[in-house]
């Protein structure tokens, strides 16, 4: 890990792919599988799903990971090419191990390798177990470089994905969205075709949108202006009735309203959550303070950012007979620790990032109400959140910044020029980053990611033009500090 650069991120092990070797890869899945041998969740003739998305590095990556399952005796079972939460679905149901070879939303020049439990995502206490593991590499396996001499040859492929589709027909029923067109753009993702089978099996129409040849690096928590450009072109002519997509891993969402405007992930989360009568609600510290002031739920736990740990929090508030119990995140991504049940039909839980369920949610909650998705939101206390990040920002050096500015945040915060811009510095977070609100009630959150050398800024403000107005305070200010790097 210290020599490659390859380390753990908010989920999973990310890293530059000229650094993730075949041998690093092939440690990474030792180190895993005899972690999970001394919990006794693998031992020789355990099978293993492996799959992967889009990336012109992924299949290397996968046959590096085969090969290392195989040599620890296990059984690898290839899924091929395929949603995150496909896989998960068809592992965590049959409680066997399974790794998701994916760079998420990162440019394709990184990947990585996202690690789940035989019931469960990797909590952070596994990672931490999991860097323990002493590992030895195969005399004879690898060249110079670190790639494998011989050729690898994958297992036949296991369709998970008849019974992801179903996981959706079957609770939603198969008219669902029936009288709805709706637009599937469709980028590099892993799920495009899937989403069009989902939308067509619950009875909608969809138009597929966009379809690209090469990686496209789409994050559902900052998006790209090209992506708001282009969801705006799609919907002019007013024939659909929503526009939706997901992550590179096709575990996050993003979904766009009839005028083709994309909807934040912490707000559509609030949506999902409030359609399936959720009880307790667990998220991020930077998501939208309008769950709290909409008052549906009983419990609302705020965790640092990472599905490990609102997977974490999650469980506990099921532990302490909080049901329906589920999470969601900034970018999207929606889970479930315990079963939800309407009338006569159950939707197991899921506790792994989901991009389908949230979209089908807000849709069919919107449909019911006769309401476009642009009304439904406004259904919702008026708080709006925007994010950006300043790239090529080291990490060390934010990280720097950020605790000199913890020391004397109000100081801080007024050389930074928030204070003229918001008022006084009323209170400080710490959960994850530095996340300060001021007088007025507006917030600027400032935050290391845990994937790339970036420098997350969060901010949350009670119209859409005062957030913008503080993103781009923000972004600006942080701006010195890369120059003070540089």
């Amino acid at each position: 890990m210290k020599q490659s650069g390859v380390a753990f991120g908010t989920s999973g092990a990310r890293g530059l792919v000229a650094a993730m070797t075949d041998a690093v890869c092939f440690a990474y899945t030792q180190g895993y599988l005899r972690h999970l041998a001394a919990l006794g969740e693998f031992s020789p003739g355990t099978p293993v799903a492996v799959a992967g998305d889009l990336r012109p590095s992924t299949p290397r990556i996968v046959r590096a990971c085969v090969a290392a399952i195989r040599y620890a005796g296990g059984k690898p079972i290839f899924c091929g090419f395929v949603p995150t939460p496909a896989l998960c679905l068809y592992a965590f149901a049959r409680g066997w191990p399974s790794l998701m070879v994916t760079g998420s939303h990162i440019p394709a020049d990184r990947n990585g390798i996202k690690f789940n439990r035989t019931r469960g995502e990797f909590l952070k206490s596994d990672e931490a177990a999991m860097r323990t593991q002493d590992v030895m590499l195969p005399d004879g396996w690898f060249d110079a470089n670190g790639a494998l001499v011989g050729s690898v040859d994958l297992p036949a492929m296991t369709d998970v994905v008849p019974d992801y589709i179903a996981r959706y027909r079957d609770f939603f029923g198969s008219g669902a969205l029936s009288g709805l067109t709706l637009g599937v753009y469709q980028h590099s993702a892993v799920g495009r075709d899937v989403l069009v089978q989902i939308v067509e099996a619950l009875g909608g129409e969809a138009v597929p949108l966009g379809r690209a040849d090469d990686f496209i690096p789409v994050d559902t928590e900052a998006v790209r202006p090209e992506d708001g450009m282009l969801a705006r072109e799609w919907a002019c002519d007013g024939t659909l009735d929503a526009i939706m997509t997901t992550d590179g891993d096709s575990d996050r969402p993003l979904l766009a309203d009839r005028n083709g405007y994309w909807l934040r992930g912490d707000v559509l989360g609030i949506l999902a959550a409030r359609f399936l009568g959720a009880a307790a609600v667990t998220t991020p510290v930077s998501s939208n303070t309008a769950l709290e002031k909409s008052g549906f739920a009983v419990n609302v736990r705020r965790t640092r950012i990472g599905s490990p740990f609102v997977v974490a929090a999650m469980a506990d508030a099921a532990k302490a007979g909080l049901v329906p119990s589920i999470g969601y995140e900034a970018n999207g991504g929606f889970l479930l620790a315990t079963d939800i049940k309407q009338g006569n039909q159950i939707l197991r839980a899921l506790p792994t990032r989901d991009a389908v369920l949230p979209m089908l949610c807000a849709l069919m909650a919107a449909h019911r109400h006769g309401q476009d998705l642009a009304a439904l939101v406004n259904t919702l206390p008026p708080r709006f959140t925007l994010s950006d990040r300043l790239v090529d920002m080291p990490t060390a050096q934010s990280q720097a910044e950020i605790e000199k500015l913890s020391r004397h945040p109000a100081q801080g915060a007024a050389e930074l020029g928030f204070v003229t811009v918001c008022g006084d510095l009323a209170h400080t977070d710490e959960t994850d980053g530095l996340r300060m609100t001021f007088a007025s009630g507006e917030i600027i959150h400032l935050r290391p990611s845990g994937n790339a050398p970036e420098l997350r800024v969060y901010v949350e403000a009670d119209t859409p033009e005062r957030a913008a107005k503080l993103l781009k305070v923000g972004i600006q200010a942080v701006s010195i500090w890369k120059n003070l790097a540089n």
